[in-house]
Parts: structure tokens; C-alpha cells; sequence
């Protein structure tokens, strides 16, 4: 588990190759996040940015935190190129927090798979009627998928899901089937809204 937490773990990766990820979003959180209201979006664990550049493009007003500095120098470029403006954080999120008084109306969680305590501290995070969008492998796909990580406890479960959710309505929970050019992943998506009223 530790390579996966290590920032020069993760620089490295970034580093040795031109792009790491897809320029493009996750088909998932496109689909979920396209309809929402644009407002303030906080994605965690933004790696090389693909999702918070497209996000600015679509009028959030966006901070990216990662741990890797390659990774948010990418993320960086990427926003000069779209001429998208994000406010770029390095810092581990496992111990990161926003200013006080700093709310989201979405948090966005895409292929890391962060500690209960972390979730439930980014549930705090939530304007009032706001989303957390919680997009990863799932614990299935190491048997009946393909890529993603080999170590189970990096991969998410319905179980995990509904304690993320708790006290959150939940809008949508459950596997989805995404098609890549190795054959079919497993990935399991979450998105819960706040309550209008805290």
C-alpha cells in the first residue's frame, strides 16, 4: 500500500511516459457530472487533471489536490493549453483540508481509493444540496475484469459505497461495464447529494 500513497512512487509513473491517463474524462463522471449546475467542484487526488481541466471548461470553478508534483504540473499545462483556470493544490489529501468555510457543490473521487476517515471528512465538505461522485475499480474486477490495481484493498465494494453515502441521499449506487481496447473493467460508482439544509 505504501507505493500507492508514495508522491515519488507517483512522480515517477507520471514522469516516464508524455501522458499517464487519458486527456479525456472517465466516461463515468462525465455522465454523472455533464448534467449537475456548474459551482465550485473539488477533485481529490486530481493526478495529472484530466477531470478538473474539463471541469473548468464546463464553468466549475475547480481546486485539484495531489500528492505528485509531476502530476499537477501536468494538470497545470493541460490548463494553459484549454486556457481552463484551476486552482492546483499539491498536498497528500490524507491530510489535506480546504480553508474553513470552504464548501463544495461537488466532490469528486475518481479512481483513488481513499480511507473512511478521508470520506467521511469529504462529506463535510458538501454545500448543501452538493454531490460526492465516487468513481474506481471494483473488487470485481480482479476476477471478471481487466486493469486497474492487483491489490483488493485498493479496489471499492457496495459496503464501502454506503458507509461513504451515510447521511448523504444516495442518487445512484452500483457496478458499471466500461469497455477498453484489453477487454471489459469492472468500475463501481457512487454519487450522494447533501441535504438542501445542514
Amino acid at each position: 500500500m505504501a507505493k500507492v500513497r508514495d508522491a515519488v512512487h507517483w512522480d515517477a509513473k507520471y514522469a516516464a511516459t508524455d501522458r499517464l491517463w487519458s486527456a479525456t474524462p472517465n466516461v463515468t463522471v462525465a455522465e454523472v457530472v455533464e448534467p449537475l449546475p456548474a459551482g465550485r467542484a473539488l477533485d481529490v487526488g486530481a493526478g495529472e487533471g484530466r477531470h478538473a481541466v474539463w471541469l473548468a471548461a464546463r464553468g466549475w470553478r475547480v481546486t485539484a489536490v495531489d500528492f505528485s508534483p509531476v502530476g499537477i504540473e501536468r494538470g497545470r499545462a493541460g490548463a494553459v493549453e484549454t486556457g481552463a483556470d484551476v486552482d492546483w493544490v499539491v498536498a497528500d489529501v490524507l491530510d489535506w483540508a480546504p480553508r474553513p468555510g470552504t464548501v463544495f457543490d461537488l466532490v469528486l473521487v475518481a479512481f483513488i481509493h481513499l480511507p473512511d476517515d478521508v470520506l467521511a471528512r469529504a462529506r463535510r465538505w458538501l454545500a448543501p444540496g452538493g454531490r460526492l461522485v465516487v468513481v474506481g475499480h471494483d473488487l470485481r474486477n480482479l476476477t471478471d475484469g481487466v486493469g486497474g490495481p492487483k491489490n483488493p484493498a485498493l479496489l471499492h465494494t457496495e459496503d464501502e459505497h454506503r458507509r461513504t453515502a451515510e447521511g448523504l441521499a444516495v442518487e445512484r449506487l452500483g457496478e458499471v461495464l466500461r469497455e477498453t481496447p484489453e477487454g471489459t473493467a469492472i468500475d463501481r460508482v457512487l454519487v450522494a447529494r447533501a441535504p438542501e439544509e445542514p
